[in-house]
C-alpha cells in the first residue's frame, strides 16, 4: 500500500512559480512510476508529467519547458517545479503512483493505482 500526500499549492499571479511536493510512504519511490495529474472544474483529469523508476520523464505538451518533475529518493518525495504559470494552469493537482503502469508514458489516470488528495493551484491574470 502506498500513501501519497501533496503540498505546496497556492495562489500566484501569471508568470509566477510554485513547487509542489508529494510525500510517499509505504513504498520506496525508486520502485514506483510517479506522476502529476491535474483537474480543472468541469474538465477531465489530465496528465502533466511522469517520472519512471529509472528516471526517464515525460511531459504534457502544454507544460513542456515550464514544468519539471523530479524525485528525491532519500526524502521519499516527488516534486513538480512549475514556472511561467498561466491562468489555464489553474486546477487541482494530484500526485499518483504505480509500481508497473501499463503504459507509463501515456499519462493516463487509469494506469495509476495510488492517488493523493490533491493540492489546489490558482493562477490569476
Amino acid at each position: 500500500q502506498v500513501q501519497l500526500a501533496e503540498s505546496g499549492g497556492g495562489s500566484v499571479q501569471s508568470g509566477g512559480s510554485l513547487r509542489l511536493s508529494c510525500a510517499a510512504s509505504g513504498y520506496t519511490p525508486d520502485n514506483l512510476y510517479m506522476a502529476w495529474f491535474r483537474q480543472a472544474p468541469g474538465k477531465e483529469r489530465e496528465g502533466v508529467a511522469v517520472i519512471a523508476r529509472y528516471g526517464s520523464t515525460k511531459y504534457a505538451d502544454s507544460v513542456k519547458g515550464r514544468f519539471t518533475i523530479s524525485r528525491d529518493s532519500a526524502k521519499r518525495t516527488l516534486y513538480l517545479q512549475m514556472n511561467s504559470l498561466k491562468p489555464w494552469d489553474t486546477a487541482m493537482y494530484y500526485c499518483a503512483a504505480d509500481p508497473s503502469p501499463a503504459w507509463w508514458d501515456l499519462l493516463r489516470p487509469t494506469d495509476f493505482s495510488y492517488w493523493g488528495q490533491g493540492t489546489q493551484v490558482t493562477v490569476s491574470s
